[in-house]
């Protein structure tokens, strides 16, 4: 059966982020019937990226079947390329979430990831990497084996988005991330991220094992408590924007999609406090504009720049 995936996009070289990562289906199962949409933290960084405006590849490993075309062709709603390589003859992964009347969820995946080698013919302005991509083999030798290619060359942002049930046990999960880690300069984790790495440490002290270990940015986002934005010479906290929350799918990906939009578009002023906080509050902004409506849409270059509606009298 034929499936129906998107033109060919623009080329690899056009691209100003590259992302590494898993792309699956999120098929989601209540008591009054079952909805699957795309997913998985790396496709989403994407499609948040192509949402803002950037011109953005994912490298991944979907099936050349219906739910690898649905990825696709959501991902060229926003303008996001498919990389050469990442269309297979094997199936597309899926993650099933069963809620319960009372709204706690079940899991259950069906995912293997590999990726062909690949050596990148030219460099992005930023490569991301992120999530089960990085830990579940054979696949992650190949993610790391990319980090290690490009980490000299252009910018490497990383958000380990920790998903224990694939992890193996604790002691490889955090070799594997810690292993990762000196080839990056920037590290995204979520609170939850923090303390399963990390049990005995607090959240300060987590983003000063990420610094350590060579990333040049440590960020520790902390849903409604705000963010941490850490460097080796400089610490800042950024409130969250306050809003009406729908639901809160996609909103680490869309702080991490706004997270690197802002590093694209910094002045030279590096890492300075001013810098940190533009970055921050941008990234809190682009994550509250998600989680004010259902499903994981992030917001556009346009709705991250407006002005915030006054509050009613």
């Amino acid at each position: 059966m034929a499936h129906s995936y998107p033109d060919s996009a623009p080329q690899r070289e056009s691209a100003d982020v590259v992302v590494i990562g898993e792309a699956l289906i999120d098929v989601v199962t209540t008591s009054r019937g079952t909805v699957e949409h795309p997913g998985g933290s790396p496709a989403n960084v994407a499609y948040g990226l192509g949402r803002l405006g950037v011109r953005t590849s994912l490298l991944t490993s979907i099936g050349d079947d219906e739910r690898g075309a649905a990825i696709a062709n959501h991902l060229a709603s926003a303008g996001v390329s498919l990389l050469p390589g990442s269309i297979s003859a094997g199936r597309t992964a899926s993650a099933t979430a069963t809620l319960a009347s009372d709204g706690s969820a079940s899991y259950a995946f069906d995912i293997s990831w590999e990726l062909a080698p690949v050596a990148p013919p030219s460099f992005p302005r930023i490569l991301h990497a992120g999530s089960i991509a990085s830990f579940l083999s054979p696949g992650a030798g190949a993610v790391r084996t990319l980090l290690e290619q490009s980490y000299r060359e252009t910018l490497v942002t990383y958000d380990p988005n920790i998903r224990p049930a694939l992890l193996g046990t604790h002691a490889e999960a955090l070799a594997i991330f810690e292993d990762l880690v000196p080839l990056t300069d920037a590290v995204k984790l979520s609170d939850e991220d923090a303390r399963w790495l990390y049990p005995g440490l607090g959240l300060d002290d987590a983003a000063d094992r990420v610094l350590g270990l060579g990333a040049d940015l440590a960020v520790v986002t902390r849903g409604s408590e705000g963010s941490l934005l850490a460097t080796r010479a400089n610490r800042l906290r950024v409130p969250a924007v306050k809003t009406a929350v729908a639901d809160t799918i996609g909103a680490g990906d869309s702080y991490m999609a706004a997270l690197i939009y802002g590093l694209l578009s910094r002045s030279s002023d590096g890492l300075a406090p001013a810098v940190l906080e533009i970055l921050g509050r941008s990234a809190s902004k682009a994550a509250a504009i998600t989680v004010s409506r259902p499903g994981a849409n992030p917001p556009t270059a346009e709705e991250l720049a407006a002005e915030p509606e006054p509050a009613p009298a």
